[in-house]
């Protein structure tokens, strides 16, 4: 099994190549109300399964509210982005696809 990798604003990620699957988990922290990602898109879905606190997640035209136990789908190729409002905040977010690719449009 590949080790924990470490990026900026996460706690770390695996990639599915890394575990010869077809899904990347990012595991995802915040202590700060209003923090989250600025919008962009991926060419593959992503799932947002959120353990503790809230955010709004801005998905295409939607605006969502969510919180422990929510799931909130970002479709293949729809802008998104979300805040946190409720921390601490954390969630696990599944890019449907073996690799992490982003567009940031923000």
């Amino acid at each position: 099994m590949s080790e924990l990798k470490r990026s900026p604003g996460l706690k770390g990620h695996v990639t599915g190549a890394d575990l010869g699957v077809g899904v990347t988990v990012l595991f995802v922290t915040s202590d700060t109300v209003g923090s989250g990602p600025k919008l962009h898109w991926h060419p593959y879905d992503e799932l947002f399964v959120i353990r503790r606190g809230r955010a709004r997640f801005f998905v295409g035209d939607e605006v969502i509210e969510g919180g422990p136990g929510d799931v909130i789908r970002g479709p293949a190729e729809v802008p998104h982005k979300f805040e946190v409002l409720e921390v601490p905040y954390e969630a696990q977010d599944l890019h449907l696809a073996p690799e992490w690719i982003q567009t940031d449009l923000e």
